[in-house]
């Protein structure tokens, strides 16, 4: 435990930071988590939204330095990536399913 005032108080500052930076970190593992579910399910659209949003999230934290910039930036590629691929797939078998129906 800090026994100078200075360190008392800089421990103070150190708890309520880290506390806020838990907050910001859950809100950024929960938005990653809700692109990668939306592709699971294969909703499309509704992974483009939650990718932004989760770009949005992960650009303020790093600009904040609660995570390194590069964790972001290369969280970002892959869900950019993990999103392109199902998007391909998913209009691949639209596709499929077009030419294949009776006429």
């Amino acid at each position: 435990m800090a026994n100078h005032k200075s360190a008392i108080k800089r421990d103070r500052q150190n708890k309520a930071k880290r506390s806020i930076n838990i907050a910001y970190k859950t809100k950024a593992k929960n938005a990653v988590k809700k692109v990668r579910l939306a592709i699971a399910d294969n909703k499309i659209e509704d992974a483009h939204l939650f990718l932004n949003e989760a770009t949005s999230i992960l650009h303020k934290i790093k600009s904040k330095g609660i995570i390194h910039r590069n964790t972001a930036n290369r969280k970002i590629s892959r869900l950019a990536v993990h999103l392109n691929k199902a998007a391909t797939t998913a209009s691949r078998e639209n596709k499929d399913e077009i030419s294949s129906s009776p006429k």
